[in-house]
């Protein structure tokens, strides 16, 4: 998100985040979730927040946020007040449903009250603790786990998306191999739908309700954006797995009328 009046890469994200919050309501408003991963204002400023947060307002299903390297974690709290916090003060949670556990990490870099001089994530000591602890119990309870955080833990094949991703992502693949629950790690950040699987842990990362990442591997410029349509993502999750969909919600729309017309016909 950007003020009001403002765009980002020539795009109004406000206008795209609104028709993708009518397409949820509508489509599915009966979701138990629905998770921001991050990035939620560019600049991280407080005006930024407040045109967000009213539109996050808007959707039926209940909202959960982490932060991205974009955010500030301060202002973030302020414009979100009810957002959980662990007890370091960090913006992650753990959401308990029939069929799973949900675990939202706040891999933002820098700690609280710490100013942010990076695009890459990390999970400190104490976030990492906070994290075993949760794996723990499951563990313990047998219970699957998923995992959505922002940015990805392993490489996604774009160069420069690469080089700000999570940095101690192999310490983090380590501690997972400990606790064997992890069903499915979501990630934001790279603004490209990417499947796959990491040391045995499958992993998606969803595209963007605003710009996109180009389809081009090996440039170093981590700014690059494309005006492709706008997305989100849906987890379907049952006991025995979890089923994966990328939702295109502008074409989706423009389907839509096309079929009805042609079934008139």
């Amino acid at each position: 998100m950007v003020p009001d009046g403002t765009t980002i890469a020539g795009i109004d994200p406000a206008a795209r985040l609104a028709a993708g919050i009518d397409h949820v309501n509508h489509w599915h408003g009966d979701a138990d979730r629905v998770v921001v991963l991050g990035d939620l204002a560019h600049e991280g400023d407080p005006a930024s927040y407040e045109r967000i947060a009213g539109l996050l307002d808007r959707l039926v299903a209940p909202v959960s946020i982490v932060p991205g390297n974009h955010d500030d974690r301060e202002e973030l709290r302020a414009a979100f007040p009810d957002a959980p916090v662990d007890e370091s003060g960090f913006l992650q949670q753990v959401i308990d449903v029939p069929e799973t556990r949900l675990i939202l990490l706040d891999t933002l870099h820098p700690g609280p009250g710490e100013r942010n001089t990076t695009h890459g994530g990390r999970l400190c000591a104490a976030r990492m603790a906070w994290l075993e602890t949760r794996l723990a119990e499951s563990h313990a309870a047998g219970q699957p786990v998923q995992i959505l955080m922002h940015h990805p833990p392993h490489p996604t094949g774009f160069a420069n998306m690469d080089a700000i991703m999570l940095e101690n992502g192999p310490a983090f693949h380590d501690l997972l191999a400990r606790y064997p629950v992890v069903r499915h790690i979501a990630c934001g950040h790279v603004h490209r739908t990417i499947s796959g699987g990491h040391r045995g842990i499958a992993f998606t990362v969803f595209k963007s309700t605003a710009h996109q990442q180009p389809g081009i591997f090996d440039d170093d410029d981590s700014s690059l954006s494309v005006d492709e349509p706008a997305a989100y993502g849906l987890l379907q999750i049952r006991p025995d797995g979890v089923t994966i969909h990328t939702e295109d919600f502008e074409l989706a729309e423009a389907r839509l009328v096309r079929i009805a017309a042609d079934a008139e016909r």
